[in-house]
């Protein structure tokens, strides 16, 4: 080491920042990714409440025949339910613009720095590894439910998101993009969860053959991205059949259809090549197809998913008690609501203690205490997993959804209460700032003038 350094470093350099700003640009997208999620989340929670009222109602065997009706091609495994069909295929829609979200990150956005990206890599692990041991802890007792470990692991970044944006206005954008980058990352770690834990007897042909249209797919977009750039029939009429069939394949693989949606993300090219300009020319092909299908996601696939999957008989008061009894359902409230922000809280502060890194000083330790609460909003992966845990319909399933829904409403309800308290202050900070510089100024135009 060179002993000719300073032992103290001059100020805002020597130590790296944990929730930095980030970039301009990335502030900027993330704003309008909050803004679309807003419409989305609201969407997400409209759906699940129908479903809940009409799954409760006296034309509850409606609802759950409409669920169960099945339709497809069986010999080639595609007879599903229209339950099935929303988790495995409408699904693979959000999965696919997670993809697309990730390779951005980690190619083109703030991720790709390590020293950016270590922090809320390492929280959204904590947040992960914390809640999981929560779940096995309090159902160690009942060993038949301890497969459902992975439940409370996820978090919904388009209800989380959705909620944010309602209540965190003035918030410091840093806290914004953490939430987000977070989520992202979690939302890796639940797909790694899908295709490792929750795949039952893989047919390895099927996968072997869904390597064709990918690296087809693959080819067409980086050769030709600045034509799907353009041509938004093209994508449809060429690149989405090899999607299709690749899906149709690693679902008759035996892992879940939602993987082949992150593949199919990561596919596509992030940057734009040398021949249409360059990065610095526009966005690329992997953003483009972002803006094209966020609304599908958003406001149809995700939406549809919830209803069918949140449609659960709690059998009244009683009925609900009942379920929130069940080590399932307290596994998953308890890993959720207290889990979460101990794991993603408890990181961030570990590593401020380990490393050089240190907070940004526009924000407070409460502020990523009311995110790290907002993280345990549990909605989709959760369902989505509690499924495959359990089987759609079976009595732990339903008191898994209970459970992630009560988990869900209770954590959004803690993040609001710190959180819109902190936005009132920041905005009352901002007012200030405003009214100070007004004043300020009224002498320098005064001086211009005479």
């Amino acid at each position: 080491m060179n002993q000719t350094t300073p032992s103290t470093p001059p100020p805002g350099q020597g130590k790296s920042t944990v929730l930095s700003r980030g970039s301009y640009a990335e502030a900027l997208r993330i704003g309008e990714i909050l803004r679309k999620e807003t419409v989305g989340g609201a969407l997400l929670v409209a759906a699940a409440v129908i479903a809940l009222i009409w799954a409760n109602s006296p034309a509850s065997d409606s609802y759950f025949a409409l669920r169960d009706f099945k339709f497809g091609y069986e010999p080639w495994h595609l007879e599903l339910s229209l339950g099935a069909w929303a988790a495995d295929g409408l699904l693979a829609i959000f999965f696919f613009l997670v993809g697309l979200e990730l390779k951005r990150e980690f190619v083109a956005g703030d991720l790709r720095q390590i020293s950016k990206s270590i922090v809320p890599v390492a929280a959204a692990v904590g947040g992960v590894v914390v809640p999981a041991l929560i779940y096995v802890v309090i159902n160690l007792t009942s060993p038949e439910t301890l497969r459902g470990w992975a439940i409370p692991t996820a978090t919904d970044i388009a209800f989380a998101v959705a909620v944010l944006a309602i209540i965190g206005s003035h918030l410091p954008s840093a806290l914004r993009i953490f939430l987000l980058t977070l989520a992202v990352v979690d939302d890796l770690i639940a797909i790694s969860i899908i295709a490792f834990f929750y795949t039952s007897d893989l047919d390895v042909m099927p996968l072997v053959l869904a390597l064709i249209p990918l690296a087809l797919y693959a080819f067409l977009a980086h050769k030709y991205r600045h034509f799907f750039g353009m041509k938004a029939s093209a994508a449809w009429v060429i690149l989405l059949p090899l999607g299709v069939i690749t899906w149709a394949l690693v679902h008759a693989s035996g892992i879940h259809a939602t993987v082949a949606g992150v593949l199919l993300g990561f596919a596509v090219p992030v940057i734009r090549s040398q021949a249409a300009g360059g990065p610095d020319a526009g966005p690329g092909l992997a953003e483009i197809f972002e803006h094209r299908f966020r609304p599908i996601s958003a406001g149809v696939a995700v939406p549809i998913f919830a209803f069918f999957s949140a449609g659960v008989a709690v059998g009244g008061w009683e009925g609900l008690g009942s379920a929130l009894a069940d080590p399932v359902a307290l596994g998953i409230i308890v890993g959720l609501v207290v889990g979460k922000p101990i794991g993603i809280l408890g990181v961030t502060w570990l590593l401020t203690k380990v490393t050089r890194a240190e907070l940004d000083k526009s924000f407070k330790w409460i502020d990523v205490f009311g995110v790290a609460l907002l993280a345990g909003i549990g909605f989709t992966v959760s369902l989505l997993v509690a499924e495959l845990s359990f089987g759609q319909g079976s009595l732990h399933d339903d008191h898994a959804k209970v459970g992630i829904l009560a988990a869900s409403v209770l954590a959004a309800l803690l993040a609001a209460a710190v959180l819109t308290t902190r936005n009132r202050q920041y905005r009352a900070e901002e007012e200030a700032e405003k009214v100070d510089a007004d004043q300020d100024g009224i002498p320098d135009v005064y001086q211009e003038r005479n």
